[in-house]
């Protein structure tokens, strides 16, 4: 108990978890979650107020016992005052029935209409940006990239990728190139004995 092993696990915790002291002068934010990434650990709260963001992390959402937060919810807490602005310390309330979830009905149809061309095949994430709802996949350095959207993942039930993670995909044309038009995680792929 005497010894101090490493200053790392203060490190990796966000400032409101440095101290077990609850800071002063706590203000209570009511406000709608701009974006969160569970992966990153962390997101950010429009106040309704206006004002600058508040920055929401991941501990402190789930010490309250929220697993994670949708853009557009609805959240209300209590910040503090840090140095790059506010902190959100403790979740009072946060309704995930005002957040974004389902696609946007149009852009269904418009990709509705590619069939893919092959079987399910590797690929690796190239990039994906969830804010931005898209992302691309690659077959390697001389094949052309694959444009995968974020809807396409919500059909597989996946919420996110990430860059280097190994899929299977079907594809097909698309009217700028390459389109996903199935996506699974290779980890989720059938196991052949």
């Amino acid at each position: 108990m005497g010894s101090h092993e490493s200053g790392l696990d203060s490190q990796l915790l966000p400032p409101s978890e440095e101290t077990g002291d609850t800071p002063v002068g706590l203000i209570e934010v009511a406000g709608t979650i701009k974006w969160f990434d569970a992966a990153k650990g962390y997101g950010f709260i429009v106040p309704d107020g206006g004002g600058p963001d508040v920055l929401l992390h991941v501990t402190c959402l789930r010490r309250d016992g929220f697993q994670t937060a949708l853009e557009g919810a609805r959240v209300v807490c209590e910040a503090a005052r840090r140095a790059k602005g506010l902190q959100a310390f403790r979740v009072i309330s946060l309704d995930l029935s005002t957040g974004i979830t389902a696609p946007v009905a149009p852009a269904t149809r418009a990709r509705a209409a590619i069939e893919p061309t092959g079987a399910y095949e590797p690929a690796t994430v190239k990039w994906f940006n969830r804010l931005r709802g898209f992302g691309f996949l690659t077959q390697g350095e001389n094949a052309p990239d694959i444009f995968v959207h974020m809807e396409t993942l919500r059909r597989q039930g996946l919420t996110e990728l990430r860059p280097g993670q190994r899929v299977l995909v079907r594809f097909g044309n698309g009217p700028k190139g390459l389109m996903a038009t199935d996506v699974k995680a290779e980890d989720a792929a059938p196991s052949t004995h």
